[in-house]
């Protein structure tokens, strides 16, 4: 029947024979590959010891499917050494090579022991093949790990917070949804990308959270927060004051920038005094160690593509700052190569996707120089938890946007403009000639 299966259909199909295989031939369900089980560690408390680093305890073991086997079956499995198994009903195709690869993987991870929540996440999320070539099949999880895998895997399993009476406005469904993704990331210690489309409320979302945790702190008697840090371009400080004031008047808002800007105690007293502290790029390296010297409860980057660059030193200097939460807000988490995604997520969640090395061998060159395809899915996979975005076309997201219309408008110019404007380009054009 092996052979069958195995040589002799491929060549009558081939030959233009019609042959009928058994559904489970071929089927990732009927191989062999490994499961991962997680649960927090003993004597860990489930609040204050999250995040990616935290250590969770883990087993690894055999599964054909969602089968799961004992290490006797698999022993026996062993033994048998045929090819065509047949495992609690369910008919499997087992390879020498594979269970040569299973032996070896559990000798080489051990069949438990402890790794982080970020490495576990990355295993299971990704669905990747191991070291050793055999796929891991599923990820499990005990307590509040199993909670964390559901939500992460399915955002819209989320809890959606209440809009704080102290917003002075009305948020669109889909913004209540973008804060409350945010609450539930940070509760449990992990960084989001808000990376929604341009003019679709990123700002206000933010605002919102910041409310939110305030109404939080009320309700449950517990100390205020430390501020909030927001670097962002200079050209929008502005707006962001005005946004805060607007739908936000109980938060307290400090600009630092300027001539006269604070530094040093007086910078930290006059910060901790406010909520929310605005400053811009530029000022976050050269400030940088004044930024440093308080404790943020979020550093908060919005235009994040400006973090883009991880060899950059401001790059370097945003991520050098001590905060609790870190949030990114951008329109364009990609602009143009995925070594700038990686930028974004190390700012994050550090370590999460690896070493810059490593992730340009298992990703961008794979992606960018070859096309491939499943390690883009496999990519998406991963970083789908903490990067949400949302598009103006999506008529789920605001139903009453009318489509964008584009006309086309010509403006004619006096004869005097013309020659005016053709001189301007024939001196450019002279300066670019005459350059090198």
């Amino acid at each position: 029947a092996y052979t069958f299966l195995r040589e002799s259909a491929p060549l009558l199909e081939q030959s233009g024979f019609g042959v009928l295989v058994p559904p489970w031939w071929q089927k990732a369900y009927a191989r062999l590959g490994v499961k991962l089980k997680m649960k927090a560690k003993a004597g860990a408390a489930s609040l204050g010891l999250m995040g990616l680093d935290s250590i969770v305890e883990y087993d690894w073991t055999v599964a054909v499917g969602d089968t799961t086997l004992s290490a006797k079956e698999f022993e026996n499995l062993v033994r048998l050494k045929i090819p065509l198994v047949k495992i609690r009903g369910q008919w499997v195709e087992l390879r020498p090579e594979e269970i040569e690869k299973a032996i070896a993987f559990l000798k080489k991870k051990h069949s438990n022991g402890q790794m982080s929540l970020g490495e576990a996440l990355r295993t299971g999320l990704g669905r990747e093949q191991s070291e050793l070539g055999l796929p891991v099949l599923d990820v499990e999880g005990e307590g509040w790990i199993s909670d964390l895998l559901e939500h992460l895997s399915d955002g819209t399993k989320i809890a959606q917070i209440d809009t704080p009476g102290t917003f002075q406005g009305k948020l669109r469904p889909y913004q209540l949804r973008g804060t409350s993704w945010l609450a539930y990331l940070t509760q449990f210690g992990l960084g989001g990308c808000l990376a929604d489309d341009m003019g679709l409320g990123k700002t206000i979302q933010l605002i919102t959270l910041l409310l939110h945790d305030r109404e939080v702190d009320k309700s449950e008697d517990t100390a205020r927060r430390n501020p909030t840090l927001l670097i962002c371009p200079m050209s929008i400080v502005g707006n962001w004051h005005r946004e805060l004031q607007r739908f936000a008047p109980s938060l307290k808002v400090m600009i630092h920038h300027g001539h006269e800007r604070l530094s040093g105690a007086a910078f930290v007293e006059e910060a901790m005094r406010n909520d929310i502290v605005i400053t811009t790029y530029s000022l976050a390296l050269r400030d940088r160690e004044h930024l440093a010297s308080v404790e943020w409860e979020y550093v908060v980057v919005d235009e994040a593509q400006n973090i883009k660059n991880e060899a950059a030193k401001q790059s370097q200097a945003i991520k050098a700052l001590n905060s609790r939460h870190k949030i990114a807000l951008t329109g364009t988490p990609v602009e143009n190569r995925l070594s700038e995604l990686w930028s974004i997520m190390e700012f994050l969640n550090p370590g999460y996707l690896g070493s810059a090395t490593a992730f340009r061998q298992q990703f961008a060159v794979p992606v960018e120089r070859y096309h491939d395809a499943d390690r883009a899915e496999t990519l998406k996979r991963v970083i789908q938890p903490f990067v949400l975005r949302r598009l103006k076309t999506d008529k789920s997201i605001i139903a009453d946007l009318p489509d964008k219309m584009e006309m086309r408008v010509f403006c004619n110019l006096t004869q005097e403009q013309a020659t005016l404007y053709e001189a301007v380009v024939k001196e450019m054009m002279e300066k670019i000639e005459e350059s090198e």
